[in-house]
């Protein structure tokens, strides 16, 4: 089986009939896991679908493969992908990674300008997150929209969040901002340029370099002439 068979889209209102068995999974597989995750109704995860807030990926029998969704908090300036979960069926060949992409992309297209954060206990979605830019932040880094934390009482892990006062928790924090990303590209653009600039540089010096080594080459091979005939008529007239 390779990630080719799957279809990785944005999910639509025809997706709806899958959200029940995606809470479903979502929810047996953090239990499995003996991890917290904030539990969703297939009311919410539909309306997700509906929305266009979501990506869904299908075998290309029909099957439902895997899933996410978008969340927005501070009136768009932060956005979460949340809810990953891969069919059992279907993993091991790629496709959270493949589903984390397009979403990424889908929050890119819709909000632009948004902090794209997330919440997670999984070493295998910090890894995916770390290759797409995200880096790891302090919880003070994220929103402090009110919505959003409730959001985690449906968690085993709430009480820990709530003693630490919402500083820590189970969870690791991770980011992917915008304006840090625009300056980092910025910064590489002009290292590129002062890189290429050093090298025209070095370039044209080595030219002139090569240029007084021909001329003083030519002179040396006119000096050696001139004075090998004036030896060899001094040696005539001797």
């Amino acid at each position: 089986m390779t990630i080719s068979e799957f279809l990785i889209i944005p999910a639509k209102p025809e997706h709806v009939i899958y959200a029940e068995t995606i809470c479903s999974e979502m929810f047996e597989s953090a239990k499995a896991r003996g991890t917290g995750i904030a539990r969703r109704k297939p009311e919410y995860v539909a309306n997700k679908m509906i929305e266009g807030k979501a990506v869904i990926a299908l075998h290309k029998d029909g099957r439902w493969a895997g899933f996410v969704y978008i969340e927005t908090w501070g009136h768009g300036d932060y956005v979460a992908n949340s809810g990953l979960i891969v069919n059992p069926e279907f993993r091991k060949v790629g496709l959270a990674k493949a589903i984390k992409k397009r979403v990424f992309e889908l929050s890119r297209e819709k909000y632009p300008h948004a902090k794209i954060f997330g919440l997670t206990t999984g070493l295998a979605v910090m890894k995916i997150n770390s290759e797409l830019g995200y880096e790891p932040v302090t919880y003070s880094e994220l929103t402090q929209d009110e919505e959003f934390w409730k959001g985690c009482q449906s968690c085993v892990n709430y009480d820990i969040l709530l003693s630490k006062d919402r500083k820590n928790c189970m969870c690791t924090a991770m980011l992917w901002d915008p304006v840090d990303k625009e300056r980092e590209l910025k910064e590489k653009i002009q290292r590129k340029a002062e890189a290429k600039e050093r090298l025209e540089r070095i370039t044209q010096k080595q030219s002139l370099l090569k240029r007084i080594e021909a001329k003083l080459w030519k002179s040396a091979k006119k000096f050696v002439a001139v004075n090998f005939h004036k030896s060899k008529k001094v040696v005539k007239e001797f």
